[in-house]
C-alpha cells in the first residue's frame, strides 16, 4: 500500500515533451512550481507561478481552477502529490510533469541547472 502513494495514474502526467510543446504552440498553459525558495533561486522555467508545497492548501485559491496547470518540482512526487490535491478540489485541467524540471533539464533543455 505504501508504494501505491507513488504510482500515477498516466492521466496525471505529462512528459516534458509533450509540455514543451504546449509551450512552444503559445498554448495557455500556466507552470505551477511548488518547490521550495532556495531550489527557485537554482533554476525555474519561465512565467512559472511560485507556490511552495506546504503553501499549497492555503494559496491554491491564487489559482484559477479553470486554467490549464502544468505543475513541478525536483523529481516529480510533490508535484503528483500537488496534482492530486487540486484535483481533489475540482481544477479540471491539471497535469504533473513527470520526472520534474530534473526530467525537463535531462530531456529538453540541458541548459536548465540540475541540483540534487
Amino acid at each position: 500500500m505504501f508504494f501505491n502513494m507513488f504510482q500515477s495514474d498516466p492521466s496525471l502526467n505529462i512528459s516534458p515533451e509533450e509540455a514543451k510543446a504546449k509551450l512552444d504552440r503559445e498554448e495557455k498553459v500556466v507552470l505551477l512550481d511548488v518547490r521550495e525558495p532556495w531550489e527557485v533561486a537554482i533554476n525555474r522555467l519561465n512565467d512559472a507561478v511560485t507556490i511552495p508545497m506546504g503553501e499549497l492548501g492555503r494559496r491554491f485559491t491564487e489559482i484559477n481552477p479553470d486554467a490549464e496547470i502544468i505543475v513541478y518540482c525536483h523529481m516529480g512526487v510533490r508535484s503528483l502529490k500537488a496534482t492530486r490535491f487540486l484535483k481533489d478540489r475540482q481544477f479540471k485541467n491539471v497535469k504533473n510533469l513527470a520526472g520534474g524540471i530534473d526530467a525537463w533539464s535531462l530531456k529538453v533543455d540541458p541548459k536548465v541547472p540540475r541540483y540534487r
